[in-house]
């Protein structure tokens, strides 16, 4: 493997670790799962949502494929699209973590 290849499955895994946080430290304050309806709240809150959501997405699609892969029955493909859209926001979060340490 080449260093490059080894550089994004670090950033991938540092951006899921983030993600998980966030959704974590949410749920630990608010006492109920972080979803992307906070951006239907409007307002202040909306906005405030907006980078909070940013940092936890890939979480969020991740849990809310699972559960609907496991509850509704959903597609194969369905899951696999949604892993890699995921994945690939993981990347970028975990690269600009990277960046900033």
């Amino acid at each position: 493997m080449s260093q490059a290849q080894l550089d994004s499955f670090l950033a991938i895994g540092v951006g899921f670790a983030v993600a998980g946080f966030v959704m974590a430290l949410y749920r630990a304050i608010r006492a109920q799962p972080i979803s992307f309806e906070l951006l239907l709240a409007g307002g202040s809150t909306g906005m405030l949502a907006i980078p909070l959501l940013a940092v936890a997405g890939p979480g969020v699609i991740m849990r809310n494929t699972i559960r609907g892969r496991r509850y509704e029955q959903r597609k194969m493909h369905f899951v696999a699209m949604a892993t890699i859209l995921a994945s690939l926001w993981s990347l970028m979060i975990g690269y600009g973590v990277m960046q900033v340490l």
